[in-house]
């Protein structure tokens, strides 16, 4: 498996950072200059099983995915599949602040054909890899900044 992971303190507590993401359809656009549109298909919040369909520009191209929500544990983990890859969203608290982890894996989980196959990968994909690492470090950046200046303002 490849695996790319990002992590950042956000200074506010975890709920709010929780909330924030609960309601990611009405902050997606303004979460990172690349990302189009965000909308639930199935649900309206972060349960299991619920579908986020994002649009978002990488690698220069528009990519749409559907999110389904694997494992959520309320005001801590967001687990999720595409097609393709998975990822997670965790939150831990940390003296009244969070720390945020945004991980995405891709790849096979076979053993001695899966290490082979994710070389390949990795000099096939080199520069989008790095690219979705960058991206994944300015959403924290961003996210961080978002959610202080909501709490500075006293935003919902």
């Amino acid at each position: 498996m490849i695996r790319l992971r990002d992590s950042i303190t956000i200074n506010v507590p975890v709920d709010q950072v929780w909330t924030w993401l609960n309601a990611l359809p009405t902050h997606y656009r303004q979460w990172h200059p690349a990302h189009v549109t965000c909308r639930y298909e199935h649900g309206d919040h972060l349960e299991v099983g619920a579908v986020l369909y994002v649009e978002e520009i990488l690698h220069d191209r528009l990519h749409r995915l559907r999110l389904r929500a694997t494992h959520v544990v309320s005001g801590r983990a967001l687990h999720y599949r595409g097609r393709g890859f998975t990822g997670a969203f965790l939150l831990e608290p940390a003296n009244g602040s969070t720390s945020f982890t945004a991980e995405l894996a891709f790849g096979t989980r076979l053993k001695v054909l899966g290490v082979i196959l994710d070389s390949v990968l990795r000099r096939v994909l080199g520069r989008r890899l790095a690219e979705l690492q960058s991206h994944m470090y300015e959403e924290g950046v961003n996210l961080k900044r978002l959610v202080e200046t909501e709490r500075r303002e006293g935003l919902p």
